[in-house]
């Protein structure tokens, strides 16, 4: 395995979201509690930051290349970049503030799936305990801004990802230590036979996740210093040491999908602690699976 590095020390509170944008040939990604989202361009190794006004915690690419869905606070996002144009699109989280949205991704048929969890960031930015362990709720929004709740009494929302022949749904549960798999339809979207899929790993609790082309999924361990390759018969194949404790999230990216960007979080110890909160970068040896798209109904 090829080192771990950081490309970006932005010593983000709790970095997450990270999509690749290939048209871009940039990888976007939040930090939570500062409300800020980054962009990276690895050719010119150049860094901008943008503010906004509640904490953003998921990117997804959309079937326009100059607008990004964004999940922030309980609401959705239209957002380009490129002038800052912003614009409200569905409001799924109805108990914001109690509750937020946390990990989302689009589906391979064009719908935007985002879960939720009890609120944890204070108005300041501060960290809030979580009391209630099922306050999340996990939602479906379509292209033209319908929301449906496929499922409830979710502790910590995390790990959205399909198999490449869009036959499976992957979904964690971080406080159960759990991630989820579903049968899934792409014709319709629609997910069922919710079982175990990797549960008790013992290297810190399941955040996100993104899945290569073979079906194998990264899994970031927040407080586990690792991302971990698991088989599809729920299998670990490989560890990847990180050198800070709070792993958050990953994507690949790159020309040819071939390295595995990686959000963290501060706080924690590691061989490096003072890059916790950085952007990691490491090249793997097999490609990802290119960004869903969510598809905005005109």
């Amino acid at each position: 395995m090829a080192e771990v590095k950081c490309v970006v020390p932005t010593g983000d509170w709790t970095g997450e979201g990270a999509v690749w944008h290939a048209g871009e040939q940039a990888v976007y990604w939040a930090d939570i509690n500062r409300c800020l989202i980054h962009r990276f361009e690895p050719a010119g190794k150049t860094t901008r930051t943008w503010f906004f006004d509640q904490p953003p915690v998921a990117l997804a690419l959309t079937d326009r290349a100059d607008t990004l869905l964004v999940a922030i606070g309980g609401r959705l996002i239209l957002w380009q970049p490129a002038n800052d144009a912003r614009a409200d699109f569905a409001h799924p989280e109805d108990n914001w503030p109690k509750a937020r949205l946390n990990d989302g991704r689009p589906d391979p048929a064009g719908n935007f799936w985002v879960g939720s969890m009890q609120n944890n960031v204070g108005e300041k930015g501060e960290d809030r305990p979580i009391d209630d362990r099922a306050a999340g709720r996990l939602f479906r929004i379509t292209g033209a801004g319908t929301v449906s709740i496929e499922k409830t009494g979710i502790g910590i929302s995390n790990t959205l990802c399909w198999s490449p022949d869009k036959t499976r749904f992957y979904f964690g549960d971080t406080l159960l230590n759990t991630i989820f798999v579903f049968d899934y339809d792409a014709a319709s979207g629609a997910i069922a036979n919710e079982r175990p899929f990797f549960a008790g790993f013992e290297r810190g609790a399941p955040d996100g996740s993104a899945i290569d082309s073979a079906g194998y999924i990264w899994n970031a361990r927040y407080g586990g210093s690792c991302v971990v390759r698991v088989s599809p018969a729920g299998e670990v194949d490989r560890i990847v040491e990180m050198p800070v404790e709070n792993v958050t999230t990953c994507t690949f990216g790159g020309s040819d999908l071939q390295t595995l960007y990686i959000t963290t979080a501060a706080g924690g110890d590691g061989a490096e602690p003072r890059h916790a909160g950085g952007l990691f970068a490491v090249a793997v040896d097999i490609p990802g699976q290119p960004e869903n798209r969510f598809r905005i109904h005109s």
